[in-house]
């Protein structure tokens, strides 16, 4: 395979060297495919056998990227995240996606580890429902697509047009993986979603490290749609915040006329059932069904209170 595959620095941003971190490691180096090298980007610096570590200190995920493009040997920057490791075959099929020269960029889903504890997996199953609109294809394997938006926790993209778009924004995460797409794609090149480069991605457990990370996710793309548009502005991210408006809105006409009242209740009963139906879709075990139904109704509700203060906010702190 040697003579024939395109040299790969795969990057590993984290802040220390953690069990998530060596299991990654550990993968890349069982990966199918024989021209790489892994730089991991660490704060401190640590010896990793076979593995160059760059400490870069306490940086940003985008700084810490653009430290390792710098540093790359690679023709391809391969980023993976520090709690995900990736498919024996990942960059073997990842490759065959750039025969094509427009293709700047290439990714497919972060799925929900077996071995994940029962409410991590709720939390994944949460995030692969089509309750949470279009960003669900991130967390299941389906298809291949053009994509707008590649999320960083498994991306390969051309180190050449990484560096002619600015690299990897420093002052925003979440959501630089949105910012660097969004400069990729007005540069004219293509991004292919693909459901056969695959990744394992730890979650957060529900209930609180979940919605924690909701509520980062839903701020940023409300500051972006502001501040960015692009690929930010779609009526998807729009929803749970015109659910929750709705909500509000419903109980004040309510407290005015009870003939509101008694369209709310049926408003808020079908929106009950309709998720409980995306559960039963999503999940097979029966004891998995009411985490994952809850999960799905605070998760509209935190995103979508969380996206209206990142549209009423003037920047967002570091």
């Amino acid at each position: 395979m040697s003579g024939s595959s395109r040299f790969v620095s795969i990057l590993i941003p984290c802040k220390e060297i953690d069990a998530y971190t060596k299991q990654c490691i550990d993968y890349c180096r069982k990966l199918d495919y024989e021209d790489f090298q892994i730089l991991l980007l660490p704060d401190d610096s640590e010896k990793v056998e076979g593995v160059r570590v760059i400490a870069t200190g306490c940086v940003t995920p985008g700084r810490k990227r653009n430290i390792g493009v710098a540093n790359a040997e690679g023709e391809f920057c391969a980023f993976i995240d520090s709690d995900a490791y990736p498919s024996k075959d990942w960059l073997r099929n990842a490759m065959k996606y750039f025969n094509d020269p427009m293709v700047a960029g290439v990714g497919g889903p972060g799925l929900t580890p077996e071995q994940d504890s029962f409410m991590q997996r709720a939390g994944g199953h949460v995030l692969s429902s089509f309750m949470v609109g279009s960003i669900s294809s991130r967390y299941k394997a389906e298809r291949v697509y053009e994509s707008d938006d590649i999320h960083s926790c498994n991306f390969i993209a051309r180190k050449t047009v990484l560096k002619k778009a600015g690299g990897w924004n420093e002052r925003y995460w979440p959501g630089e993986d949105t910012l660097i797409c969004l400069a990729i794609k007005r540069l004219g090149k293509k991004l292919v979603e693909a459901s056969d480069v695959v990744v394992y991605h730890h979650r957060r457990p529900l209930f609180a490290p979940h919605l924690k990370q909701v509520l980062k996710f839903g701020e940023h793309r409300g500051f972006f749609v502001k501040r960015f548009t692009g690929n930010s502005f779609r009526l998807t991210y729009f929803m749970p915040s015109l659910l929750v408006f709705s909500l509000f809105a419903g109980v004040f006409a309510s407290l005015l006329n009870s003939f509101f009242l008694n369209i709310l209740l049926l408003a808020v009963a079908l929106y009950l059932v309709l998720s409980l139906i995306a559960v039963a879709f999503e999940v097979k075990e029966a004891k998995m069904l009411l985490p994952v139904w809850l999960g799905i109704i605070v998760t509209h509700v935190v995103y979508g209170l969380s996206f209206l203060a990142g549209l009423m906010k003037r920047d967002l702190r570091r």
